[in-house]
């Protein structure tokens, strides 16, 4: 991970000989040609691989957990197998999806064409196609994970944010966006945006969920946003990146992905769309109203005490996430103030 100083350099490609390498591993995949970065994330490197034989996207997987990765590789192929949209990594002539070259754990995968879409670009059809994509995959998951002998099943710790905890955090972002020189616009929202939470902290720390209430919990994507979704027109292509799959409340992943597709510029949520998204996800996850209502309480909350964009900025000298701060922390405000209508949206 990053110090606090640090900031995140693009990895560099692997080089031809290693991509050779790699390669002949693989009976049809021909020689390389070319292999351009696609994708950065804390959990992986992606690349656009061009052959002699076609273009494959190529996975860095930074963790280096060999088990970990190849128990990915084998609930995305059940998921294939029974027709969800997933792009399984191509097995070598051994039958390995996970290939170590120069101590890097790297996969191949078939290279999907299609676009990323998030709410603003999807029609309330597609909003409920989507919610009902999500609760196909939780179901598929508890399936095809039940049938693994070799999954895990790692606990689930219940746990919330602690308020006492937040106010720290805020005094400590608030001095350091303080103190950035030369002083931005960013760094005045930051700081208008830290005492506005504060504020509302204050008023609302008695809402804190509480300890005693266990979620519903399944198996996971873990990472459900619209860069993790690729469509093919107006349907689903591929669902990507599968690190974090895990055991997790499910009805909070189906939150969560809400509050980033349907958010709008303004630090609003489009709750017509999220209301077919979640509807349809009850039906496709057998979720009944209450699990989605502890859901949003829950991830409100999370939200409420969450400054993970700052942190990078403030801490680690990672701008990356600097974009998505204003609606982000607007989002926040606005979904204090119309508490009611977003469980409604997601429960009605």
């Amino acid at each position: 991970m990053p110090g606090s100083s640090a900031v995140r350099v693009r990895e560099t490609p692997p080089d031809g000989r290693s991509l050779g390498s790699l390669l002949r591993r693989y009976e049809h995949a021909g020689e390389p040609l070319t292999c351009e970065p696609v994708a950065e994330g804390l959990l992986n490197h992606g690349y656009r691989l061009a052959t002699t034989r076609g273009r494959f996207f190529l996975k860095h997987h930074l963790d280096g957990d060999r088990a970990a990765i190849v128990r990915q590789h084998r609930a995305t192929l059940r998921l294939g197998a029974l027709g969800l949209p997933v792009a399984p990594p191509l097995a070598d002539a051994d039958g390995q999806t996970v290939a170590v070259i120069g101590g890097r754990c790297y996969a191949l995968h078939p290279w999907v064409e299609g676009r990323h879409r998030d709410g603003a670009a999807l029609t309330r059809a597609q909003s409920r196609r989507l919610g009902a994509l999500l609760g196909l995959v939780h179901v598929a998951l508890e399936q095809v994970i039940a049938a693994d002998p070799e999954a895990p099943g790692p606990p689930y710790e219940h746990a919330c944010a602690d308020p006492a905890r937040t106010f720290t955090v805020i005094e400590e972002l608030l001095a350091l966006a303080r103190a950035a020189r030369p002083r931005t616009s960013f760094d005045e929202l930051a700081e208008h945006r830290l005492l506005e939470r504060r504020g509302l902290l204050e008023r609302t720390a008695h809402l804190r969920p509480a300890a005693t209430a266990e979620p519903v919990t399944g198996w996971v994507h873990g990472d459900f946003h619209p860069l993790n979704l690729l469509y093919r027109g107006a349907e689903p292509a591929a669902i990507v990146d599968w690190d974090r799959l895990g055991v997790q409340p499910r009805a909070e992943e189906a939150v969560r992905a809400a509050a980033i597709f349907f958010v709008r510029p303004s630090g609003t949520l489009d709750l017509p769309k999220v209301r077919a998204y979640a509807a349809a996800y009850r039906r496709a996850a057998r979720a009944g109203a209450a699990e989605l209502a502890a859901a949003v309480h829950r991830v409100w909350w999370e939200r409420l005490n969450d400054f993970w964009m700052l942190t990078w900025r403030y801490r680690r000298g990672d701008r990356r996430a600097d974009p998505q701060f204003p609606a982000a922390a607007a989002l926040v405000v606005w979904w204090t103030r119309e508490y009611e209508a977003v469980r409604e949206a997601f429960t009605g």
